[in-house]
């Protein structure tokens, strides 16, 4: 009888005998394909992956900065446009600045092709002014879901400079480094969405004996962090203690994303575009401003006159506004996005084999609602919520296999509130 013949490592050469004397392992086989490997060569291709991976952490090629990873700024408005109405402006803005930040992530690295050592690409920090309810937070939010990226939002009236009673600013680290379980280059690539950013300008021109330690220092304090630096973070959060263990995070490869009302700053940008020479250019000039959207005229000096220090507004090049909802915008935001609030009803209800249906006349009632209270696309929500919840309540238990909401139905249960 013939011998049967020995399987051959695929990669060392060595026979199934050879391998059993050296490792007392068998080797693994591919069912269906002519070919085994052993273990210690399974062992060696991945302590090459673990050191490659490294590598690409150490020379800045780590989470999603390979441009083959991220969309191009078209592709990105793309995406937004199924999730953010309108705001085509602040869009196209956003995607540029976010797309050349991952260009100059992929170019940090010594492997990256065709960079010029001549040529140094510096962060380009982003800050929103718009209303509230505009979709500030929810273009941050979408775009960093899509890029994959840790992401993380906080609210900047809660800090205050180092040493009094709140929170201090590297606790905004803290929770980038919560979102990405504590993976330190994770994090050093990750996006920051700090709201309320009006909320912590200069209370004051004129010199006080009291500091404004929730205003300008606050300001002062995030300098260091907008333009990139080692900062000891404490892992828990809270005050630091010299008994403490830091983490140390750098921040030069964090995107930061700033938003803000600015409420009464377009009385600031209008003040800026009448102070002109008198005369018939003065009035030319003028008839081409758009009264009922003075935001789209917004200036770094503007922000300056509001409140910010000029430090921290050059830390925040990239500047662009998002416009007030009309009625239009408001309608298609209640009903044509994924995640439109309509649909998320509907789809609450359909899982519990219930049809949703709306009588004409209620989404109109809805918008004007909405427009009365001034709260944008999240009092679109609010209202929503209020006429929904009793349906929502009772809906499942019943044995109704439709329910539609009328007109009387929605100015009752919101005239009951």
């Amino acid at each position: 009888m013939a011998r049967k013949k020995e399987e051959v490592c695929a990669f060392c050469g060595r026979t199934t005998t050879q391998i059993y004397e050296a490792t007392q392992k068998k080797p693994i086989m591919f069912r269906g394909l002519d070919a085994c490997i052993c273990s210690e060569c399974v062992e060696s291709g991945h302590e090459v992956l673990i050191e490659q991976r490294q590598y690409e952490y150490n020379h800045g090629a780590g989470i999603s900065t390979a441009l083959d990873d991220v969309m191009p700024p078209v592709e990105m408005k793309k995406h937004l446009d199924q999730y953010v109405i309108g705001q085509e402006d602040a869009k196209i803005t956003l995607c540029v600045a976010v797309y050349n930040h991952y260009k100059r992530l992929s170019r940090m690295g010594s492997l990256a092709p065709n960079n010029n050592p001549d040529v140094e690409i510096e962060k380009s920090n982003i800050i929103m002014v718009g209303p509230t309810g505009t979709g500030k937070t929810l273009l941050a939010r979408t775009i960093a879901k899509q890029l994959d990226v840790p992401f993380t939002i906080v609210d900047a009236t809660v800090f205050t400079e180092a040493g009094y009673v709140g929170e201090d600013i590297e606790s905004i680290l803290t929770r980038l480094l919560d979102v990405c379980d504590f993976d330190v280059k994770k994090a050093e690539r990750g996006i920051v969405f700090i709201d309320e950013i009006d909320k912590i300008t200069r209370k004051q021109d004129n010199p006080s004996i009291t500091r404004d330690v929730g205003g300008e220092g606050v300001q002062q304090g995030l300098l260091k962090l907008l333009e990139g630096t080692d900062v000891n973070v404490p892992p828990h959060g809270g005050r630091k203690h010299p008994d403490q263990k830091y983490i140390k995070v750098n921040t030069s490869n964090i995107l930061f994303i700033c938003g803000g009302a600015f409420d009464g700053i377009e009385k600031r940008i209008a003040q800026r575009l009448n102070t002109h020479v008198v005369g018939y250019d003065t009035v030319r000039n003028q008839l081409k401003i758009d009264p009922s959207d003075l935001l789209k005229y917004v200036e770094p000096q503007d922000l300056k006159t509001f409140g910010l220090i000029p430090e921290i507004i050059g830390r925040l090049p990239v500047l662009t506004h998002l416009m007030p909802l009309d009625r239009d915008a408001l309608r298609r935001i209640l009903v044509e996005p994924k995640n439109a609030i309509v649909r998320q009803y509907e789809e609450l209800l359909r899982m519990d084999g219930i049809t949703l249906k709306f009588e004409e006349g209620v989404f109109d009632f809805i918008i004007d609602e909405t427009l009365k209270r001034k709260l944008g696309a999240r009092g679109l929500r609010n209202i929503m919520e209020r006429i929904m919840n009793e349906t929502m309540f009772y809906a499942p238990s019943s044995k109704k296999k439709e329910v539609v909401v009328t007109l009387d139905y929605a100015r009752e249960q919101l005239s009951a509130k």
